[in-house]
């Protein structure tokens, strides 16, 4: 589990927060008759713009399925997703893998670097294949963020862990997106590394005005998030602003006693 320490929430303009994404009565079922599955029960949710948001919820509540969703890695049974104004889930397959190429960052366990090329190149290596050329002082100001400068000639195999996932972080920063989505992204760090990453995800948010929503069962992760969403049985359930760790255990608990009483 990463080490706890206190992060500042900057409150953004104090008036009505703009939506990166919404959610409108997603359901998502697997299977037919008595085989059903319903991983999404009728989900409304919008995703605050320039906020950090994590996904709670006990295994097979829903929270990974959500996330795919929203991002478009997968489809829907019936409702409705929208990124911004743009309804993604009445997409064909292009439309919908351009979109996500343009406009949504990702950030996985694994860190799905290419070992062949070094840091810089696997930061570029999206708009590289998209034939887009990187901002300058963007790309210098994301990697001057995750704490890289020193390493971009650094093959993945010369780095550890943590500058691993570090310049997955970059590279997902890297093109601008509206919106990350992190499943999991300290899941294979050790506690420091994990700590590091999360602060860089934390100051991305506050510096960068970056949209962050990540799914974890770590309630030390949770606690960088501006916003703590809960799921069970595929709908939310709760949710925490401003959360605490041990607060987010304290829920999370509840959530476990419940059930193993149902």
């Amino acid at each position: 589990m990463t080490t706890a320490v206190t992060i500042p929430r900057h409150g953004g303009t104090g008036g009505r927060t703009a939506v990166a994404a919404r959610a409108r009565q997603v359901v998502k079922a697997y299977g037919t008759g008595e085989t059903r599955v319903v991983a999404l029960d009728h989900v409304d949710v919008d995703i605050a713009r320039g906020q950090f948001t994590a996904i709670m919820g006990p295994s097979g509540s829903g929270k990974s399925t959500l996330m795919h969703c929203l991002a478009g890695l997968d489809t829907v049974t019936s409702g409705e997703i929208f990124l911004d104004e743009t309804e993604i889930t009445k997409l064909k397959d292009k439309k919908l893998t351009q979109l996500r190429r343009d406009r949504i960052g990702f950030i996985f366990q694994a860190f799905n670097l290419l070992p062949t090329l070094n840091a810089i190149e696997n930061i570029t290596l999206p708009m590289d294949i998209a034939g887009r050329k990187p901002d300058a002082a963007w790309l210098q100001q994301v990697v001057e963020t995750v704490g890289l400068a020193d390493r971009l000639k650094h093959r993945p195999t010369q780095l550890s862990g943590g500058q691993q996932q570090r310049v997955a972080v970059a590279r997902a920063l890297a093109a601008r997106p509206e919106i990350i989505f992190g499943d999991e992204p300290t899941g294979n760090l050790d506690s420091r590394a994990g700590a590091e990453v999360l602060s860089f995800l934390r100051k991305s948010v506050d510096e960068l005005g970056q949209t962050i929503v990540m799914v974890t069962h770590d309630p030390v992760a949770a606690s960088y998030a501006d916003r703590v969403l809960y799921l069970a049985d595929g709908s939310i359930v709760d949710e925490m602003q401003n959360p605490t760790a041990e607060q987010v255990l304290d829920r999370m608990k509840h959530f476990d006693a419940r059930g193993r009483t149902s």
